[in-house]
């Protein structure tokens, strides 16, 4: 087996993981300030309260493969989207700020306060995401410095944005949003709860709006997604289940099986990372510069020494994280209560 594409396929695997359990939190934080009461407020809080942090370690991991793996794409990454990542970092920090102290005070200007920074930080953090995901895509100023030098990137912040990036951005805030009222209904119950399901169809017609759009945009774009599935074919598989868990979401939210809904949308987020690798597949950050300057699977790799022992330790570690985010979920499951410890 080729360890350079093992570990493609083990990113994609974490990028996943992250994109689903993350998501629905931060489509929680998205929609918190939609809530009419403050009790409501603390409803959606708890909803995610004992899962979000547990839900942001696969991003550490992801991070922590990513360096160990393929550590000079890693280096060009978070050297040239400085800004960005420290901008991401703070919305994740005050998303995890206001959970913790929105309750510490019974002011209304100190609850509104931190419920304008969630909803704020999660909309920022999933925006950030998607435009990051835009500019994997479409590619990045990388090129050599000096003859024979190290690939870095050579563009600076208003080079990550543009009508393209600004709209997967977009999709993505979308997608969560969506992801996130679909798993509040399933948690939530009463009067909330039936509102929850305008806000299911709400938000799953602004995704849809925003999917259709960054299609068409990204076909003309980005020419070259689509150039992989000459050589596997089998992956237009993939489109078709795309779109047909995209089609069974309203269908199973007008048939009132939430869970059915939930799990068409975790498809449809896997389809988008599948879909995702298969546009950049070797790339791990393409070059707009010159594709040969393209930061790829075999150029931006560790030793094959290296490799080889990581996915040992992978083989070992992944069930474990698989095992307590099941024990996680499986512990809280059921509907959401307010009680003396909650948010």
């Amino acid at each position: 087996m080729d360890l350079h594409v093992l570990w493609f396929g083990i990113l994609a695997a974490l990028l996943f993981g992250y994109a689903v359990l993350d998501g629905f939190d931060l489509g929680v934080g998205i929609l918190h300030l939609l809530a009419d009461t403050d009790r409501e407020r603390r409803l959606l809080m708890n909803s995610i309260g004992p899962l979000w942090d547990g839900n942001e370690v696969w991003l550490v991991t992801f991070g922590g493969a990513l360096f160990a793996a393929f550590p000079n794409a890693y280096a060009t990454i978070f050297s040239g989207f400085y800004t960005p990542f420290m901008l991401l970092l703070f919305a994740l920090i005050f998303r995890a700020f206001s959970m913790e102290f929105r309750s510490k005070s019974d002011s209304t200007l100190w609850r509104s306060t931190f419920d304008v920074s969630f909803s704020a930080a999660s909309a920022l953090a999933a925006l950030l995401f998607g435009i990051a995901v835009g500019n994997v895509l479409k590619g990045v100023p990388i090129e050599p410095v000096g003859r024979g030098g190290a690939l870095i990137y050579t563009g600076g912040f208003w080079n990550l944005i543009s009508p393209y990036t600004v709209l997967t951005g977009l999709l993505v805030v979308g997608l969560f949003a969506m992801h996130g009222s679909i798993y509040l209904y399933l948690k939530t119950e009463g009067d909330l709860q039936k509102r929850l399901a305008g806000w299911m169809w709400t938000t799953f017609g602004v995704f849809l709006v925003l999917y259709m759009l960054a299609t068409m945009y990204t076909l003309v774009e980005v020419p070259q997604a689509t150039e992989n599935f000459e050589t596997i074919p089998w992956a237009w598989a993939v489109v078709l289940l795309n779109v047909l868990a995209i089609a069974n979401i309203p269908r199973a939210i007008y048939q009132e099986r939430p869970f059915y809904a939930f799990l068409s949308s975790s498809a449809t987020i896997g389809a988008f990372v599948f879909l995702l690798g298969m546009a950049i597949f070797p790339d791990l950050v393409p070059s707009s510069v010159d594709p040969a300057y393209s930061l790829d699977i075999y150029n931006a790799a560790s030793s094959e020494k290296t490799l080889g022992l990581m996915a040992i330790i992978a083989a070992i570690g992944m069930p474990i994280v698989l095992t307590y985010t099941s024990i996680v979920y499986w512990t809280f499951r059921g509907k959401v209560e307010l009680g003396s410890f909650s948010y």
